[in-house]
């Protein structure tokens, strides 16, 4: 009996290494943003193995001041995600984590949005986008495309979906960064690139479009399926409550969930837990 526990607790890691993705580094030469962007992919057991396989993707956003390595390092994301396919739980995907920023705030671009220098927009949609794709193997629909973030990332993926509805089934916002009222307030800060992203975000503001969108808008983005998360101590917490106060009254079908926690990794961890399988059941995980 000792001797079959023994081979058992020796074989298990070795079993779960057959399930486990992978993560590997990339690069892009974006000629919109006149600069090399590294991004990283998550790529599930037994991708590649199957020369016509395609899988679905979801784009994973980081918040301000960190980079492409965030989710793979604070934010544990692939014990999550080999965990949630293996469980059955989440279906496999490819995950696309690109970097938008970096800790030097003032001095370093950061954001989702085109701003003077800064066209991250253009540069996501026009060419991060359909190279990741091609080269990982992603079916390139909307029924198997999402997005989520946290914090700036969650503002950039709320933003993204109202923008392009068209073009992701799902959307997971994470104390999500979807306004910006300081500069209301205060228009006198030094322009530096912290106040540009600060007037981005304001300029997108993700409650604006909501409170301002056609009959014709609302329709499309009752087409992608929402799901907002925040913190109960978190200092975004309104602007989440107020987006979902504002989709609600726009007939808009949104999840809220607020939750024990404050603005960290520790809260978005979990946070990706729930937003994995969200994404995952939008998806059709036996189709192409």
């Amino acid at each position: 009996m000792k001797r079959l526990l023994s081979f058992f607790l020796l074989s298990l890691p070795a079993a779960l290494t057959l399930t486990a993705g992978n993560i590997v580094t990339d690069t892009i030469h974006s000629k919109v943003l006149g600069a090399d962007v590294c991004y990283n992919v998550y790529l599930p057991s037994g991708f590649g193995k199957q020369a016509d396989a395609r899988y679905p993707v979801v784009y994973l956003l980081h918040g301000l001041s960190d980079d492409y390595r965030a989710w793979r390092d604070k934010g544990q994301m692939q014990s999550v995600a080999d965990e949630l396919i293996e469980s059955g739980e989440a279906c496999k995907m490819v995950i696309i984590m690109p970097g938008a920023g970096g800790p030097d705030i003032h001095n370093t671009w950061n954001g989702y949005f085109n701003m003077p220098g800064w066209a991250y927009e253009d540069f996501f949609f026009t060419e991060l986008l359909p190279t990741a794709e091609a080269k990982y193997r992603v079916v390139g629909d909307k029924g198997h495309r999402a997005i989520m973030g946290l914090s700036m990332g969650g503002g950039g993926s709320t933003v993204y979906c109202q923008r392009h509805p068209d073009m992701f089934s799902s959307c997971y916002a994470m104390s999500a960064w979807l306004d910006e009222g300081s500069l209301k307030a205060d228009d006198s800060q030094p322009k530096d690139k912290l106040y540009y992203v600060k007037t981005a975000v304001r300029e997108h503001s993700a409650l604006d479009f909501v409170e301002k969108a056609s009959e014709e808008t609302r329709n499309e983005l009752r087409t992608v399926k929402w799901f907002i998360d925040c913190g109960d101590d978190d200092f975004l917490i309104d602007l989440s409550v107020r987006l979902h106060q504002l989709m609600r009254d726009s007939r808009i079908k949104s999840e809220l969930r607020i939750r024990n926690g404050v603005h960290n990794w520790e809260y978005w961890h979990e946070a990706l837990r729930m937003a994995l399988p969200f994404a995952s059941r939008s998806f059709d995980c036996n189709g192409k």
